[in-house]
């Protein structure tokens, strides 16, 4: 079983997100009655929608972790699974993400629709160390 179906596995047993079909049309998607909130499009590269204002109060955070790649304009972040933690870490975005879709800002507007599939492009992470 890949990083990804093992997250997507845990992540359908929450009672607020439901599966489907992505919108992108590439994977799997789950949402909650409001959004979707995460795309699956591979076996290790998983889109998460959270808000503008969620991705600015976590900037640094998010900039500093090597899963998780951030696209300017974007209210969607890739993180990329390479290993349990990172998987810890994508249940602990998804449960802010749900929390930022509650009540979010009327302000909130995201600059570039729809999520980063085949905007971003990611490196294994030994390839970014140099070996």
């Amino acid at each position: 079983m890949t990083l990804a179906q093992r997250a997507l596995e845990r992540l359908q047993a929450w009672p607020d997100l439901m599966v489907g079909p992505a919108s992108c049309g590439t994977g799997r998607a789950l949402r909650s009655v409001r959004d979707e909130i995460v795309h699956f499009h591979s076996s290790r590269d998983v889109d998460l929608h959270l808000t503008h204002r969620a991705i600015q109060r976590f900037h640094y955070d998010l900039a500093g972790s090597s899963a998780i790649h951030l696209l300017p304009g974007s209210c969607w972040v890739t993180v990329h699974l390479d290993c349990e933690a990172d998987i810890d870490l994508l249940l602990s975005l998804v449960s802010i993400a749900l929390k930022a879709h509650q009540n979010p800002p009327a302000d909130d507007v995201p600059r570039l629709a729809g999520c980063n599939f085949h905007r971003v492009t990611v490196l294994p992470r030994d390839a970014v160390a140099g070996g």
